[in-house]
């Protein structure tokens, strides 16, 4: 028994050394074989691709690199006709490749065809044979995609082709409303459709690459609720609504349709988060109208004007003060167009009341009104009756006038118009270099009376014009003599461009009072103040520097009848003057200031009728 066993277990184990000895000598046999066929195989195809290898759809088995290559390139596409077919919504857009970046890399595609195979783990060598005894293989071409280029191309794309979503409109045709339905807004969206592009040239699916379009809506898409609410309004005038005040009734404007529809714009609102449109008036028709319509509702605000009782030494009243009005500009443009965009058809006019700044039951004391701080007069003798009416017309506009405190008071702020119709005539009046006839001619009589009482009171003078020549009328005194210091203290005006200014310096409010006498030809000119101590020193140089005019011009006037002359400009010395004053409070210098004044020259002129004789031969105007 134990024999048998162990004869048994002999045997068992030869016999398992005998096969695993055939098992090793077929292996090597076998790997003997298989590294042979490699050989032979690798040398039969070294410089080409093995069979059976395709770049995509095409075959590239057999060739060398360089066959490959230019195989390749021959007739490879990424779709059958060559295109990639873009599309933007609806609308297709065909491309070449290389328009987005997208090309073959040839090279690279050829040399991996010819590395598979050759390169890697024996069993994948084995894994190609077995696949390639069977089918092709076809390997995934290598594509470069220059995302850059793509953006640029897309953004060529998104010029022609997005557009801004169209909110409804609003028009006008004459007076009817006409409404015109928005459209959505479309844009390429650039990023995710580069992303999309991307994945399909991984995919080689780029027959067909839908483009991510955004749409985007207009806030109001239908304006036809907001066209009946506009027409409403078309349909009737607009009216504005100045209310009724205790002295006066309620006043309205009416705006007729035909002229409101020009100055009606349509504009988007919020309210409430909702967009809406909304009727409104164009900013500078607004502005417009509102200027016009302040010519009719503004009243200047007056102070009261008083006359100085010297005997009570209190103020007589001699015209109540005026309250004033002004259309405030910006309340009522926001109470037209509010309305209007709540569909109303008027609106309030909305006014800012201005109280003069002195009661009618002022106290002169109260004023500093206590006294006569100076009177000055001048002369005219010799004045046609128009300058007198001139003269007249002028001065009545400062009579019982108050100037305020420490403020700067101009003359051609007060001042009318010059026209014939507030009451002035035509008289002469100096005018680019000659004199002639003009509406006003005696003014000057006025502001050089003005002048001299404000220098004499010791005022500071702020702005101040001389004639052109020296007026006799300037330079008269009492008794139609002539005083040549009164030379260089004359003052023109020429409303508003040329005025005569003055400063009332003082605490205290200023009263003046202008007289004229025709009858003795004076015009005087009172200040009422608080008087504060100040004194005036002045001194002039007179004419110096005298020039003396041509000799006399006779010019003829075919209005004139022969032998009739008039003489139309007399003559004048020219010459410069200078006037100093210094202005003191008791013995303390306040200030000083001069004025320097150059007259020209002034010839005088004569005009004869047609045939005249006797008129000198050098002196005609030729």
């Amino acid at each position: 028994m134990s024999s048998s066993s162990s004869s048994q277990s002999f045997s068992f184990w030869q016999l398992l050394v005998k096969t695993i000895t055939v098992l090793l000598l077929g292996m090597v046999l076998f790997l003997t074989i298989a590294f042979t066929v490699i050989g032979v195989y690798q040398v039969w195809y070294a410089g080409r691709i093995f069979p059976g290898i395709h770049i995509a759809d095409v075959n590239v088995g057999g060739l060398n690199q360089e066959q490959a290559a230019f195989y390749l390139s021959s007739n490879f596409k990424l779709t059958p006709d060559g295109k990639i077919h873009l599309w933007y919504g609806s609308n297709p857009i065909e491309v070449a490749p290389e328009q987005l970046g997208i090309r073959l890399e040839i090279s690279a595609s050829v040399q991996e065809a010819y590395n598979f195979g050759r390169k890697g783990a024996f069993g994948s060598w084995l894994v190609y044979r077995m696949n390639n005894s069977s089918s092709a293989n076809s390997l995934t071409p290598t594509i470069v995609f220059d995302q850059p280029t793509a953006v640029r191309y897309l953004q060529q794309i998104g010029q022609l082709y997005d557009h801004p979503a169209i909110e409804a409109q609003l028009s006008l045709q004459g007076t009817q409303v006409v409404s015109q339905l928005g459209q959505n807004g479309q844009q390429l969206d650039i990023a995710a459709s580069l992303d999309q592009i991307a994945a399909q040239v991984e995919q080689l699916n780029l027959e067909k690459v839908m483009l991510t379009v955004t749409q985007t809506q207009p806030q109001i898409m239908d304006a036809s609720p907001y066209a009946n609410m506009a027409q409403k309004i078309l349909d009737q005038p607009f009216s504005l609504v100045l209310a009724a005040s205790p002295t006066e009734p309620a006043t309205e404007w009416k705006i007729l349709p035909e002229d409101l529809a020009p100055m009606l714009t349509f504009e988007t609102q919020q309210e409430d988060g909702q967009t809406r449109m909304v009727p409104q008036l164009k900013e500078d028709y607004l502005d417009a109208y509102l200027s016009d319509l302040s010519s009719q509702v503004d009243i200047k605000t007056k102070n009261p004007r008083f006359i100085f009782n010297d005997e009570t030494r209190q103020l007589d009243l001699l015209t109540p003060g005026v309250t004033g009005w002004q259309l405030d500009f910006a309340s009522t443009a926001a109470n037209v167009q509010s309305a209007l965009a709540q569909g109303q058809t008027s609106a309030p006019v909305s006014i800012a009341i201005q109280q003069p700044q002195v009661s009618d039951s002022a106290q002169a004391a109260d004023l500093g009104i206590t006294e006569l701080v100076h009177s000055e007069s001048s002369y005219f003798y010799g004045s046609s009756s128009a300058r007198i009416q001139n003269i007249q017309t002028a001065a009545a506009q400062f009579h019982g006038l108050l100037v305020p405190p420490n403020s700067t008071f101009s003359m051609a702020e007060v001042m009318d118009e010059i026209t014939l119709d507030n009451g002035y005539a035509e008289a002469l009046i100096i005018y680019n270099g000659q004199t002639i006839e003009g509406v006003g001619g005696g003014v000057c009589q006025v502001s050089t009376t003005l002048f001299r009482t404000a220098f004499f009171s010791g005022f500071p003078i702020t702005e101040r014009h001389p004639h052109a020549y020296r007026v006799s009328y300037y330079e008269k005194t009492a008794g139609n003599k002539r005083d040549n210091d009164l030379a260089g203290l004359d003052a023109t005006v020429y409303v508003p461009i040329i005025d005569l200014k003055f400063e009332n310096d003082t605490p205290y409010w200023l009263l003046m009072e202008t007289y004229v006498d025709p009858s003795a030809s004076r015009i005087t000119w009172k200040f009422y103040s608080t008087w504060d101590g100040r004194t005036v020193n002045w001194q002039t140089t007179g004419p110096t520097d005298v020039e003396k005019p041509e000799k006399p011009l006779y010019r003829e006037n075919s209005e004139l009848s022969s032998g009739e002359i008039e003489q139309v400009e007399w003559e004048a010395d020219g010459a410069d003057i200078r006037v100093d004053r210094s202005v003191y409070l008791g013995d303390a210098l306040m200030f000083q200031d001069s004025f320097d004044t150059h007259y020209e020259p002034w010839r005088a002129v004569y005009e004869y009728g047609p045939g005249t004789e006797g008129i000198p031969a050098n002196s005609k105007d030729e």
